[in-house]
């Protein structure tokens, strides 16, 4: 059976766009809840500014409360190298670098040109680089931008190379509004991998038009070592207000199972986690496993 990385990003991509506001105790019981079930990985916090991002605030002191299970990696998300300075003052496993793939997406959300960033990338990288901290980096809109439309496949894999030089230690691609198909996960896996030899490279697929568990399978097909969801599918597009969110890790894992790959997830562990959930935002739950059970069911799972 093949092992693939999966990463939960609930607690982060799932709750900052969220109407109703979790405190920093309940996105601490939702981490802990979350690294119970034994992922690769939890994308816990991001450092951003708090003013602009209000439902993310208080991360140093959730990173400072946390538990902390073996074998659970904890991420943070930044998206300059404000965010990493804050970062290295924390316990983590992983720093995740956003740079967007067009200039007109990375202004609205940084209001830097994407060479700018990819500098204060280079920046960071060198900073990180005696840490032991896990350094990926995630080109967001890689599949299609709001502001600017379709985004050239060789615009992509010309940046993941110039991510790859400056330091990255793994490349994600996000299809961060959802516009994303199969073919569009294969051709970039392929071009970014002949630019980053050797780098592990994984998606952050979100399920707005419906294509996120086909690209998640293309991008299994296509070598990706980690995928990226989110508990019940929370989350949200702030460029599609009515859309669903991330895939739902609930839902990818089990088809994953089926599939003979391995995750580490404990699936009922994470069921129950989407029960607790449901209980709070039963609206935001777009995830169909928890409806409809496992199956087969595994003893001892």
């Amino acid at each position: 059976m093949s092992v693939l990385r999966v990463c939960e990003v609930g607690p982060r991509d799932g709750l900052q766009n969220q109407t109703r506001h979790f405190s920093v105790d309940e996105r601490i019981e939702l981490i802990d809840r979350l690294t119970g079930t034994a992922p690769a990985a939890v994308e816990a916090v991001s450092f951003v500014n708090d003013r602009r991002v209000p439902r993310m605030a208080g991360a140093e002191e959730i990173l400072d409360r946390i538990a902390r299970p073996s074998g659970v990696d904890i991420a943070a998300l930044v998206l300059n190298g404000r965010g990493v300075t804050r970062a290295l003052e924390c316990e983590l496993d992983e720093i995740r670098f956003a740079v967007s793939a067009t200039d007109s997406f990375n202004l609205r959300n940084v209001n830097a040109p994407v060479s700018a960033t990819v500098d204060d990338f280079r920046a960071s990288a060198r900073a990180i680089r005696d840490r032991d901290i896990r350094l990926t980096a995630i080109i967001a809109v890689a599949f299609g931008c709001p502001f600017s439309g379709v985004v050239a496949a060789d615009a992509v894999i010309e940046l993941a190379g110039e991510l790859a030089a400056a330091g990255a230690e793994e490349i994600l691609l996000a299809d961060t509004i959802g516009c994303g198909v199969p073919s569009q996960v294969s051709v970039l896996l392929a071009g970014v991998a002949q630019v980053a030899p050797g780098i592990p490279l994984g998606v952050h697929l979100h399920n707005t038009r419906n294509t996120g568990y086909a690209n998640a399978v293309a991008a299994v097909s296509a070598g990706a070592t980690t995928l990226d969801s989110s508990v019940g599918g929370l989350g949200g597009c702030p460029f599609a207000p009515n859309a669903t969110g991330n895939i739902a890790t609930e839902d990818l894992c089990f088809m994953l199972r089926n599939m003979g790959i391995e995750t580490g997830v404990r699936l009922p562990a994470l069921l129950d986690v989407v029960g607790w959930l449901g209980k709070i935002v039963p609206d935001e739950i777009t995830g169909q496993l928890a409806r409809a059970g496992l199956f087969p069911e595994v003893a001892g799972e």
